[in-house]
């Protein structure tokens, strides 16, 4: 295929068939992606602009459902075989031009605009007549992805929503599935590494969907996906050894899924979770214990009987949702533990996106770029308040509260103090799960609900009836542990502002108006509970006059409360 009309891109020549990200360029660093899948036509705007690359944050998003995969298959009297008839070819063309339209709109460079195709592109026997169609009416011209590449952007995409990752990476598409192994804690080299080893069988939802409804072919494309299934994850476990490794120990392989097909079968274990009415909307971080994962028999009950509408299924979904079973099932029996699946919201379009930054950028952590705070805090200044919290908490608490966690909350603290705090509170249970911070890479839903809980317990205040609900749902999504570690980090970041009502000007005036002293024990705890943990709060000599140990230990007594953990935060003010 001449570059004109596009290229096919590999492993090989990615990086200079692809453009590039230059954090220093003058202009605008929004980029316009087209994914053409087998199922449908994504686009997207993402604005790369620096400091917060890393965040792939997407200004504008859009679907068209135009199933490239179905307009193959066509069966009418002038139809051909792997043929897209002129009908199609028309209407993706003037879908290609309207989003050209969208990208001037915004201001998107030329450049910067790229439309890619998988599965469905590379098998049509007409595809130039396609891709001449487009560029005539948009200007624009088609990269053919070739299955590694896929496999690369597929995996990059799953990988970009976190801040490392160990595990098999898996994508689910209409006319094909991917797998392969990312372990990005090697160093340098881990995505080509992948991209290398990735595998792609053929047997995508709506393909598999077409095999399975035909007797003579159903039995056979269930034999041919186990035994590529199986062979695809023995043909990794003898490439990587640490695979290996994970695979042979008592709690098993995280896998990490994306694609459409994935995202469905995800979207009914979150239909059919414990927690009801599960309280994160985004497929995006949700993860689910091995052992919850492998009951494929019960999605597929569910999704027969089930009438009702079901949250992120659509209809085309649930008629391909048996073939989507068969291949969790094929998954099942080629791995034998399965620690835990991680649902991702990203894709092909991310992964472009992500493989265009510089490495130091894409193996940055995200959770330090959140949007929080205002824009003029001081970096030592809030690394002072993360040290100040740190302190008040006894060793050991859990890791999950890590300094990137802790920044985000330090940068909260003064926020929006003039509005009342049930109003704040509800702000602080919504925004990690559907306000500012809803779609944004380095959150499982763990951490959503932990930034959630802990912002809502420095308020001081519990959920409003509309969201108890929702207050105690975080609560169980998490557990009682890690909910009172929130109510007390929480507490911790509330009695600050009692000593200041403005966030400290320099980095050593906190240390100067408070220290804390932290132990745990056998016997601190109150009320017959055998475990607890003190706090000595240290004033300086102005604020000892206005801040009376009776309201510290009222404010620090609430911690925990409701929780059956057996653990008491006593505060005292030493004279």
């Amino acid at each position: 295929m001449a570059d004109e009309m596009g290229s096919v891109i590999t492993i090989d020549n990615f990086t200079t068939k692809m453009s590039s990200f230059d954090p220093n360029r003058t202009q605008n660093h929004l980029y316009g992606l087209v994914d053409m899948g087998s199922n449908g036509i994504r686009f997207s705007i993402s604005d790369l602009s620096p400091p917060r690359s890393r965040l792939l944050h997407c200004v504008y998003r859009e679907r068209a459902g135009i199933s490239l995969y179905d307009a193959l298959h066509e069966s009418t009297p002038d139809s051909q075989p792997f043929h897209f008839s002129k009908n199609t070819i028309t209407q993706v063309a003037n879908t290609l031009r309207r989003f050209k339209g969208i990208c001037d709109s915004y201001g998107v460079h030329k450049d910067h605009i790229s439309v890619f195709a998988t599965e469905a592109m590379r098998t049509a026997k007409n595809r130039d007549e396609m891709l001449e169609a487009i560029k005539s009416a948009s200007g624009l011209t088609v990269d053919i992805l070739s299955p590694g590449m896929e496999s690369l952007f597929g995996a990059m995409g799953a990988r970009s929503g976190f801040t490392q990752v160990n595990g098999l990476f898996m994508d689910l598409g209409g006319g094909s599935v991917q797998m392969t192994y990312v372990d990005s804690t090697v160093g340098s080299g881990y995505d080509v590494l992948a991209a290398e080893a990735a595998k792609s069988m053929p047997f995508g939802a709506a393909k598999l969907t077409a095999a399975l409804s035909a007797q003579d072919t159903a039995q056979t494309a269930k034999i041919h996906l186990r035994s590529s299934m199986k062979e695809t994850f023995e043909g990794l476990l003898a490439r990587f050894p640490h695979l290996k490794e994970l695979a042979e120990n008592d709690e098993g392989i995280t896998i990490y899924f994306c694609g459409g097909g994935f995202r469905g079968y995800g979207s009914m274990l979150m239909h059919t979770d414990p927690i009801q009415p599960y309280p994160i909307p985004a497929i995006g971080g949700y993860t689910v214990p091995g052992h919850r994962f492998i009951k494929w028999r019960e999605m597929l009950h569910a999704n027969n009987y089930e009438e009702a509408k079901i949250y992120g299924m659509s209809k085309r979904r649930r008629e391909q949702f048996p073939a989507i079973v068969t291949v969790v099932q094929s998954l099942v029996e080629a791995i034998p533990r399965i620690k835990e699946v991680i649902f991702c919201s990203g894709g092909n379009r991310e992964g472009v996106l992500f493989m265009k930054l510089p490495p130091e950028i894409r193996e940055s952590n995200p959770l330090p770029l959140l949007p929080s705070g205002t824009p003029h805090q001081k970096d030592e200044v809030i690394s002072s308040i993360v040290a100040s919290i740190i302190s008040a908490l006894p060793k050991g608490y859990p890791a999950t509260f890590s300094t990137e966690l802790l920044t985000y909350v330090a940068k909260n603290i003064w926020q929006s103090m003039g509005d009342p705090d049930d109003a704040n509170s509800a702000k602080a249970l919504h925004t990690p799960i559907s306000g500012d911070l809803a779609g944004l890479p380095g959150m499982t839903h763990q951490i959503r609900a932990i930034l959630a809980l802990t912002i809502c317990a420095r308020w001081g205040t519990v959920a409003a009836p509309a969201d108890r609900k929702l207050y105690e749902n975080l609560q169980s999504l998490i557990g009682p542990e890690l909910s009172w570690w929130c109510d007390c980090i929480g507490t911790v970041a509330g009695f600050l502002p009692t000593l200041t009502p403005i966030i400290p000007s320099n980095e050593d005036a906190l240390g100067k108006m408070v220290k804390f002293e932290t132990w745990s024990g056998q016997g601190l705890g109150k009320k017959g509970h055998k475990v607890g943990i003190r706090l000595k709060i240290v004033l300086d000599e102005d604020l000892r006059r206005v801040v009376r140990a009776g309201e510290l230990e009222s404010m620090f007594g609430r911690v925990g409360k409701g929780l059956t953990l057996g653990w008491k935060v006593e505060a005292e003010v030493e004279n």
